[in-house]
C-alpha cells in the first residue's frame, strides 16, 4: 500500500475540482474526495474521508453505522475510472468509464464514520478497450476490502 506520507514521493496529486472534471459522479454518489500517487497508465490512490453525515449511515445500520461493501467497490471503481479517464484525457460528457465486471471481492474490516480511506488501484492491462484493475481499500494501513474489476469507456448519452 502507498502511504499518505509518501504522497510527494510518487506520482501526482489530483484535487476535487479535477476529480469532478473527469468523473460524472456527484454528491451523494461521488465516493472519492481527491487522489494521490497518480502515475499515468499505471496506478492511483483515491482518498475518501468518511463522515458521520453520509446519506447511507442512517439505514446501514441504525445504531451501528457501517459503509456498505458495494460502496467500497464503487469507490475502487471510481478511482479506476479517474485513472483511466485522466490517462486517456477523456473529455467530460463525451465518454464515461463504466463497470463491466467485479471478481474476487473480499471484505476484511468494516468502514465506519471517521475513517479515512486510501484506495490504491492498479491498471493491470488493457485488452480490446477493456481496462482490468486490481483495487484495495485501507484504513490506517489495515486492509478493509479488495477486488479485481473491469471497465470500459463508452460514449456518454446526451
Amino acid at each position: 500500500m502507498m502511504l499518505e506520507n509518501a504522497e510527494s514521493a510518487a506520482g501526482q496529486s489530483i484535487a476535487m475540482d479535477e476529480v469532478c472534471h473527469y468523473l460524472p459522479h456527484r454528491f451523494p454518489f461521488l465516493l472519492i474526495d481527491r487522489a494521490i500517487n497518480f502515475i499515468e497508465g499505471e496506478s492511483i490512490t483515491g482518498i475518501k474521508a468518511v463522515g458521520a453525515n453520509e446519506p447511507f449511515f442512517p439505514g446501514h445500520f441504525p445504531g451501528n453505522p457501517v459503509m456498505p461493501g458495494v460502496l467500497l467497490i464503487e469507490a475502487m471503481g471510481q478511482s479506476g475510472a479517474l485513472l483511466s479517464s485522466k490517462t486517456l484525457d477523456l473529455k467530460p460528457g463525451e465518454q464515461t468509464i463504466m463497470f463491466l465486471g467485479v471478481e474476487k471481492g473480499r471484505f476484511r474490516r468494516p468502514v465506519v464514520p471517521g475513517d479515512l480511506l486510501h484506495i490504491p488501484v492498479k491498471l493491470l492491462k488493457i485488452r480490446r478497450n477493456i481496462h482490468f484493475y486490481e483495487g484495495e481499500v485501507y484504513v490506517n494501513e489495515v486492509l478493509c476490502a479488495q477486488c479485481r474489476f473491469s471497465a470500459m469507456a463508452i460514449p456518454s448519452s446526451s
